[in-house]
């Protein structure tokens, strides 16, 4: 341990047990392995961050695969994905499967994830202890009227670089889904 902080090869270690939680209960997640670039019709509408096949729906801030089954994410990341059936009329549900490490909470003492789609943002989070943890949010049928659907999200604050890891860290992410109502 260096500085409070895990080496990079040692946090799975530490972190497995809940990462391990959130990866068993995101296991049901199933997703093409085409991307965006082979079409709106290949997007998925749940991506599993640990199948590399997701990668291309990973837009930005998401950093390789640990322990095969989840990767951690910068400050700022975005995923698209496609809208579930229906969903264009019925609205759907955005469901985030996720970690806040030991690290971060000793690090940061509480972090908070919020979501936007398209500009409109929805409610933020806060936690305040480690674990796993299920984000959930109800979306607006108007905002999945097309057939790729961007979602940013936002952590209000991150770990900064150090000299042994020079990634900035916020959560862990297993999946991120959109499903239907």
């Amino acid at each position: 341990m260096i500085g409070g902080f895990i080496q990079p090869g040692r946090r799975a270690r530490q972190w497995g047990g809940p990462v391990l939680l959130v990866m068993l209960a995101a296991s049901g997640c199933q997703q093409k392995a085409d991307g965006p670039a082979a079409g709106a019709s290949a997007l998925a509408s749940a991506v599993h961050t640990g199948d590399p096949g997701s990668a291309p729906q990973l837009v930005r801030g998401f950093y390789g695969i640990e322990q095969n089954a989840w990767r951690w994410t910068a400050q700022q990341f975005s995923v698209a994905l496609h809208p579930p059936a229906g969903s264009a009329q019925a609205g759907a549900v955005l469901v985030v499967m996720l970690t806040v490490p030991d690290g971060v909470i000793g690090s940061l003492k509480t972090v908070s994830l919020s979501a936007a789609i398209n500009g409109t943002t929805f409610p933020a989070e806060t936690y305040s202890r480690p674990g796993p943890y299920v984000y959930k949010t109800d979306v607006p049928a108007s905002l999945l009227a097309n057939q790729r659907v961007q979602v940013d999200f936002q952590l209000d604050k991150s770990i900064p670089p150090t000299g042994q890891d020079i990634r900035q860290l916020g959560i862990v992410v297993g999946s991120v889904s959109l499903e239907a109502k």
